[in-house]
């Protein structure tokens, strides 16, 4: 009998299980006065999630580090003056669509995702740049010069001499990257539902490095698998040791706990299915068990149809502890779905559709490499992005790790396959998945067949493919299935208004001949919408629609969760109007209330008709 513990919980362990789960970064192990290891806090970390500037820390203890990772850090916790604009011209079925293409520095794009997509999206997807040694594109805030870094990572003395030769290849490259994918990961965490997952494609180069740094962004304890992919059928020549033909997928969850993984509905079953009858393909499974927990109900004599009697063999060495998987009733209900033969009982295992994720990708219907570039050429008329990953390879992914409903997200998009996945996913399954994808607008290169071929970056490709595949799978809708194959074009863009020093509703009349709007000139009521849209938190995919009253435009989103009129003047007409209708929330241009009269008067009509509204200027 357990004894009860008659004291209080234990206060900092609680603490410490709280901190974990909101800054699962700041927890490491420590040592006790006993010189016990035990779960701790790094309160210089701690103190980094906090602040808003670079915090040092001195301590030792156990963790990843590497130069600039607390730089990387706050890179991740500051704030920026960015929004997202809207760009119909580029979109496809930009009103209806729930899908989103975001152009721009993914950092800056997580940033401005974090309200809107807060714990939402049900698998992140990312291919991200394979550290070769390169230069990378991602060209953050963080960075810092070869000098700063050899001298913050100890290789060169106070007069600037090397101590350490030909550290490049295993110190900054490594920091470089590390600081470049830290702060990106930390960001995608928090845009994970409880029961999401990240999947990370890598190579060897960073494969190690990778799974500690998510261990340490979501908790080694989340670590859902590492797939190794068969990315090549043979040639492999890269390596002068070793033919490398695979590469890998680093899984994480959100919460171990909470993730449940599809079947994988193309996958290969272990057990031969080799009958078959009515029910199906199946195999014979013995009724028998051996060295399970023997019970005395589970040991008795099973007569079969014919009278024949069957016993137990428990005491025969070669079946030792045997026991029925079965009770003596279950056997009496059931009896039509045993099998006797050979002298044993067997029941039948029938076969289900798709078998349990497995870690190995190697058969061909996860595709190679060679098959991403062979359908990006069919698809795009050329070679105009360098090893994109096949269909096939992310379809599997959003099979096992979506619902029909989940968002799924990839934030270092290239050749667009998992945009193209979804849909191709959709449209076997009749799942509404919606993406979200971003894609920096880098230049390819000069002599390239994309540049020759008049792409300006690499985001316009993305883009054209997401098109092309759209129409392609738009030709198999039924009138009864229709695949959402658009998408709608937002780019990282400087704020839309102003910085007044002060919310636009707290401008009284006498100072409004010493302001200007506080709108930034050029910018049209669609810029403005999805200004609001982020700043109150609401998904950037909800549909939009058009009305006209008062010779003033309105525009409604999500049939009246808010709407918005961004006229330079407002009518008591159009105010009245958007009041009847009493949506949710309601926003209007601050310029076009001329006096404090008009803003109160404006505040009576909704207090009257719609008093539960939310009101708002920009």
């Amino acid at each position: 009998m357990e004894k009860l513990d008659l004291q209080s919980p234990d206060l900092t362990v609680r603490n410490i299980e709280a901190l974990a789960e909101l800054f699962p970064t700041v927890v490491t192990e420590t040592r006790d006065a006993d010189g016990t290891v035990r779960r701790g806090i790094d309160f210089d970390l701690l103190r980094q999630e906090l602040s808003d500037h670079v915090v040092e820390g001195p301590q030792e203890r156990y963790r990843m580090d590497w130069p600039g990772k607390r730089k990387a850090l706050l890179a991740a916790n500051a704030p920026i003056r960015k929004t997202l604009r809207p760009v119909r011209e580029e979109s496809v079925d930009f009103d209806t669509t729930k899908n989103l293409f975001i152009e721009g520095d993914n950092l800056e794009a997580l940033k401005l995702l974090q309200e809107s997509y807060l714990g939402k999206v049900k698998l992140i997807y990312i291919d991200p740049p394979y550290n070769t040694g390169n230069d990378f594109i991602y060209n953050d805030d963080f960075a810092e010069t070869t000098a700063e870094y050899l001298s913050r990572s100890g290789q060169v003395d106070e007069t600037g001499t090397r101590l350490v030769a030909n550290t490049e290849s295993n110190g900054r490259f490594h920091s470089d990257w590390l600081s470049m994918m830290y702060p990106r990961l930390k960001l995608a965490r928090s845009l994970l539902r409880t029961d999401g997952a990240i999947f990370i494609s890598i190579d060897d180069s960073e494969v190690q490095n990778l799974v500690r740094l998510a261990g340490s962004v979501f908790g080694e304890a989340n670590h859902l698998a590492t797939f190794i992919w068969k990315s090549k059928s043979g040639g492999a020549n890269d390596s002068s040791s070793v033919a490398v033909d695979h590469e890998y997928i680093v899984a994480f969850a959100r919460n171990l706990s909470k993730v449940d993984l599809n079947v994988d509905p193309n996958g290969v079953a272990t057990t031969s299915y080799s009958q078959l009858d009515e029910g199906g393909r199946y195999a014979l499974e013995r009724l028998d068990k051996q060295n399970l927990q023997y019970s005395p109900s589970l040991d008795y004599d099973l007569t079969g149809p014919d009278g024949t009697t069957y016993r137990l063999t428990h005491k025969d060495p070669t079946r030792p502890n045997a026991i029925w998987r079965w009770s003596r009733e279950r056997v009496q209900r059931q009896m039509g779905d045993l099998v006797f033969q050979n002298g044993n009982v067997y029941t039948k295992n029938y076969a289900t559709v798709g078998t349990k994720p497995r870690s190995l990708f190697v058969d061909e219907r996860f595709g190679r490499t060679r098959t991403g570039s062979a359908e990006l050429r069919t698809l795009m008329g050329g070679d105009y992005i360098e090893n994109p990953k096949p269909l096939r390879l992310i379809e599997t992914l959003i099979n096992i790790a979506t619902a029909d409903d989940s968002i799924v997200l990839d934030f270092f998009a290239g050749s667009g396959t998992t945009a193209h996945a979804v849909a191709s996913v959709n449209q076997k399954s009749g799942g509404e998945r919606r993406f979200v994808l971003v894609q920096i607008p880098e230049r390819p290169s000069r002599h390239s067949t994309a540049a020759l071929s008049d792409y300006a970056s690499i985001a316009d490709i993305t883009k054209e493919r997401i098109r092309r595949a759209g129409r392609e799978i738009g030709q198999l809708h039924t009138d009864d299935m229709a695949v959402d194959v658009g998408y709608r074009v937002l780019k990282v863009d400087t704020p839309t208004t102003a910085d007044v020093g002060r919310p636009p509703g707290d401008t009284s009349q006498d100072q409004l001949s010493m302001l200007t709007d506080s709108v930034v000139g050029g910018r049209t009521g669609e810029d403005l919408l999805f200004h609001v849209l982020l700043d109150w938190g609401l998904e950037l995919s909800l549909p939009i629609a058009r009305e006209t009253v008062d010779d003033s435009e309105l525009i409604v989103v999500d049939e009246g969760l808010l709407i918005a009129c961004f006229a330079e003047t407002l009518t008591r007409d159009v105010i009245t109007a958007i009041a009847q209708r009493q949506p949710e929330r309601a926003v209007f241009r601050d310029s076009a209330f001329t006096t404090d009269a008009d803003r109160i008067n404006a505040q009576q009509v909704f207090a009257q008709l719609a008093p539960h509204t939310e009101l708002r200027t920009v």
